[in-house]
């Protein structure tokens, strides 16, 4: 859950390694560092804290070279410290490496490093690697065969790009996180994720596992494990650099809550045929013989996924939402005719993709439902449904969560046409909901009462979301998202669990979002009046037209009148927005909340 960014070609190193840094922050952001060899030595300099800390210490006295490697650093193995911030270097100072990933067998190989008499200065898992690559040169390896003969060595997930003193070559390999290699004629790049370097270059060759890569001023070549060339395509990434750029907003995150008009309509474009079918880039057939979908997913992606197993429900196919990492622990009974829907924004989610492997192994269907053209995910799936949400870069998911649940919403008429013959009953009246979902979510972002209601409840001592059927996963996401960028305790429940234990909870300090869509409002009315009775204000996110959901409530967040289906999407945005502005309000670091990454990489 870390960035890497690296160089080689024409001009400076270090500006445009500055600016990878600043791009990939999101990745993380406890420490930051850049290695440039200057021809005599390998010049290092990392410290504690963010990138524009690491731009501060340099500010005049920068590093000189045309090729350099650099890291932002989410910590896993030891605190955030200079110590332990990246570049990582071996006894002499000679090599240098930057790693996301966790090495398994870190402890072992230090171990055996330090009974060989080398010294280790940090508590990461990442400084063996450097000590073993000196090992091999010391033997009389050349670069590139100590880079192998260390990573040969290496058990876990990684993504390593490494540089010797001497020599004006990066060696890179990955092997379950992401690495990417970007072309811009005599400059090349390398980074765990395309907006680092996309404002130098759009052309890009998604790397796959054990591919070994060699850049140097004459380009690069690309090696599999036993050193046979490889030929992978170059690809044009269809984002431009504006779109990773924060432009006049202040925060990434309310930049992308107003982006989603644009991203749904990217979402929703050309997917529906002249004849009421859905077009996702599949082929239906493949489904005739499912007999049960199971999604996988974490975070935000798992309520998504619970929202496209209450459409399936309710078209009569059965469905189910796992937790990737417990699905991966306690795995439900599978076969050829299971269908695995892994939902993954990144398409690097470890725990989405451990589990997808264990449902390849055991014969099941996969399909990656994911915002990342070239991920592992795409990859290692049977077929592939891009969201199309576009670049996000605020850690607390946003417009991909809206883009992910219009896609399932697709994708449930899809898959119910291909395993029952019929489509959803009432599909037509989606159909036209989710074509008119981006101008009903552009005005409530034109007139959302939502900043007025933070500022009336920001510093509560607890905020509890409540819903019923497709509100619950909408729920769960509001609650998740105020506790991930306000860091205050929020929780959601099953609007019917309320009186098994919660409520014990709720008082007059205690304000109660209550999403009431449509299907069960009665009884959700019926929670609101419980909690109401112990003190607790209630919101309502509710349709426009819901009049008796609305007249119980102490305040309103209206949502423009919406199929209950596409409704959620909306209801969402509100509660989106009353998460930022009580951020903002409590002047938490919005875009990189404490503790947390964008891309969880390791398991």
């Amino acid at each position: 859950m870390c960035g890497i960014i690296a160089r080689v070609g024409e001009g400076g190193a270090v500006d445009e390694l500055l600016t990878g840094l600043k791009n990939l922050e999101y990745r993380g952001y406890d420490s930051a560092g850049v290695a440039i060899p200057n021809g005599k030595s390998i010049d290092i300099r990392k410290q504690e804290g963010s990138v524009d800390d690491l731009v501060s210490a340099i500010d005049g006295n920068e590093p000189v070279g045309n090729i350099g490697i650099g890291h932002t650093r989410w910590s896993t193995h030891g605190p955030p410290t200079d110590e332990n911030a990246h570049p990582h270097t071996d006894c002499t100072g000679s090599v240098a490496v930057v790693h996301n990933g966790i090495i398994d067998n870190h402890d072992e190989l230090r171990d055996r490093l330090i009974a060989e008499g080398h010294e280790f200065t940090s508590e990461t898992d990442t400084e063996v690697v450097p000590h073993l690559i000196e090992r091999h040169l010391a033997n009389g390896d050349g670069p590139e065969a100590a880079f192998r003969s260390a990573v040969d060595e290496l058990d876990g997930s990684y993504a390593l790009v490494a540089t010797v003193e001497g020599g004006d070559a990066l060696y890179a390999t990955r092997n379950g996180s992401p690495l990417v290699l970007g072309i811009d004629g005599d400059r090349h790049y390398l980074a765990s994720d395309v907006p680092a370097f996309l404002e130098f270059t759009d052309d890009v060759v998604y790397l796959e596992d054990h591919d070994v890569v060699v850049l140097n001023g004459d380009g690069y070549t690309i090696f599999d494990s036993e050193g046979r060339r490889l030929d992978r395509p170059v690809e044009t990434v269809e984002w431009s650099p504006e779109d990773a750029e924060k432009g006049s907003y202040d925060h990434f995150m309310f930049k992308e809550i107003n982006e989603q008009p644009v991203a749904l309509g990217q979402t929703l474009s050309d997917r529906f045929t002249g004849d009421g079918d859905v077009d996702l880039g599949i082929d239906p057939d493949r489904y005739v013989d499912v007999d049960h979908v199971h999604f996988v997913a974490c975070g935000t992606s798992y309520h998504a996924g619970l929202q496209g197993t209450h459409i399936l429900t309710r078209a009569g196919v059965p469905a189910s939402t796992y937790r990737a990492s417990e699905f991966v622990a306690t795995p439900p009974p599978l076969n050829e005719d299971s269908l695995v829907v892994g939902v993954t924004q990144s398409g690097e989610t470890a725990d989405t993709l451990e589990a997808l492997r264990v449902a390849t192994r055991r014969g099941a269907k996969t399909i990656a439902v994911t915002n990342a053209p070239g991920s592992t995910a795409v990859r290692e799936t049977d077929e592939s449904i891009f969201i199309r949400a576009g670049p996000e870069i605020g850690v607390a998911a946003t417009k991909t969560f809206s883009s992910q649940v219009a896609t399932l919403i697709m994708f449930a008429e899809l898959i119910t046409r291909s395993m029952t013959g019929s489509g959803i009953e009432d599909f037509e009246e989606i159909v036209d909901s989710l074509r008119s979902l981006p101008d009903a979510v552009q005005r409530i972002l034109d007139t959302s009462r939502a900043e007025r209601i933070a500022r009336f409840y920001a510093g509560s001592e607890a905020q509890f979301f409540i819903g019923r059927g497709g509100a619950y996963p909408i729920a769960l996401e509001g609650a998740l998202k105020f506790k991930e960028i306000t860091y205050e305790h929020a929780e959601g429940f099953a609007a019917g669990e309320l009186k098994h234990g919660p409520l014990a909870l709720v008082n007059a300090d205690t304000p109660v979002f209550a999403v009431i869509l449509g299907p069960g409002d009665e009884k959700t009315i019926g929670n609101v009046r419980e909690v109401q009775a112990r003190g607790a204000p209630v919101i309502v996110v509710a349709p426009e037209g819901a009049d008796d959901a609305l007249a119980v409530a102490d305040e309103v967040l209206t949502v423009p009148d919406s199929h209950p289906i596409v409704a959620s999407v909306l209801a969402n945005v509100q509660l989106q927005l009353v998460s930022y502005h009580v951020a903002e309000l409590l002047s938490r670091s919005i875009d990189k909340p404490r503790n947390l990454a964008k891309s969880v990489t390791v398991e």
